[in-house]
């Protein structure tokens, strides 16, 4: 079989509880407290849950190197600091980006809930994963949300070549009546998300050519082609701008890292001081909570039950792929391919935490 032609791995299933017990037991044993490790290990799993494959308990092998490589604090508690009634700074003090994020969300839900708009800009950070599990905690607050966040150089700006911007990740949502006609939208400003690409390297898996370009600016499908060049952005210069705007809000802003300076997981050993963006909206101020979802409700059904395009099966609510993949995830198990569950058990193999028990 050629290399075209080559089928993808097999995927082993894994209990949704199984994998969050492996984060949870990895992350206690290296000093993180009970309270972190459940929050760090719910959002890779949520990720999981959700397709976003990328951002899941995969990832553990690579944080344990920066941890390894003095990149990351693994005990570190972020600061917050309210600058203004509604309005409140975190400095991560470079621990985890999810518990600096948590503790950005929680701030400004809280000052929400008061004054109608919180914001908190957060600064000396690390990757946070899945944005969408910060949108979902405000749904879950009955909150409206805006999170931003920026990343490592990946794109160069539209019509350049030089790396400077990455494709970081921009997520809002609404609650709905319920889970259905809750408004979930997290996305990036490129054709696909880079943790796409290094997922593909690491499964031996070829990428399609709207991905990315390779270093003199070609279309690839060869992963490691793709990462040695740059990911191509939607739109055109309209994904770049994105991008752009990404940087501003969350780096500029909040004094981490920016302009192509976000350390990447290809350097593991430097700090990465990535910054990040949150507002916390009250859906209730012009209108009663109840009419509000009403009216998502209303929304929902007017984009899912609308005329279908030729060849359109079904039309989807932003998010609504995601949670259906939850559920189906959480019954049948979240699959992997052999070659990560074989990363998460040397891992916790070297830390003496018990191995990954796999789906018969």
């Amino acid at each position: 079989m050629s290399a075209e032609t080559e089928a993808p791995p097999a995927r082993v299933l894994v209990d949704a509880a199984e994998a969050r017990r492996l984060a949870e037991d990895v992350l206690k044993t290296i000093g993180v407290t009970a309270e972190n490790a459940a929050l760090v290990a719910q959002c890779l799993v949520h990720a999981d849950l959700r397709g976003v494959d990328t951002h899941g308990i995969n990832r553990i092998p690579s944080y344990l190197e920066r941890i390894r490589l003095g990149a990351l604090n693994p005990t570190a508690q972020p600061t917050v600091v309210q600058v203004t009634p509604a309005v409140a700074q975190v400095d991560a003090n470079n621990g985890w980006g999810f518990v600096a994020a948590h503790a950005g969300m929680n701030a400004a839900i809280e000052s929400a809930k008061t004054f109608g708009i919180g914001m908190a800009s957060i600064k000396h950070s690390n990757h946070y994963g899945m944005a969408a599990w910060l949108v979902q905690q405000a749904i879950d607050a009955n909150m409206m949300s805006l999170v931003f966040t920026n990343s490592s150089p990946a794109m160069p700006p539209w019509g350049g070549r030089t790396k400077c911007i990455g494709v970081s990740p921009l997520a809002c949502g609404a609650p709905g009546k319920d889970d259905a006609s809750s408004f979930i939208l997290d996305m990036a400003p490129s054709n696909a998300a880079r943790g796409k690409i290094y997922k593909a390297l690491r499964r031996g898996e070829k990428i399609p050519l709207t991905w990315a370009a390779d270093a003199e600016g070609r279309p690839t499908d060869d992963p490691a082609a793709a990462l040695k060049g740059f990911m191509l952005p939607i739109g055109g210069p309209k994904g770049s701008g994105l991008a752009l705007m990404m940087d501003v809000f969350a780096g500029v802003l909040s004094g981490s890292a920016f302009a192509g300076h976000v350390t990447g997981p290809s350097e593991p050993g430097k700090v990465a001081n990535v910054g990040h963006f949150i507002v916390a909206i009250k859906p209730d101020l012009f209108l009663s909570l109840d009419e509000f979802k009403d009216r998502m409700e209303y929304l929902y059904h007017r984009v899912v039950d609308g005329e279908k395009a030729a060849g359109v099966d079904r039309i989807y609510f932003p998010g609504e792929p995601e949670r259906l993949l939850k559920q189906e995830r959480l019954k049948n198990g979240i699959p992997l391919a052999q070659a990560e569950i074989d990363a998460l058990n040397e891992a916790a193999q070297k830390l003496s935490v018990r191995p990954l028990t796999v789906k018969a």
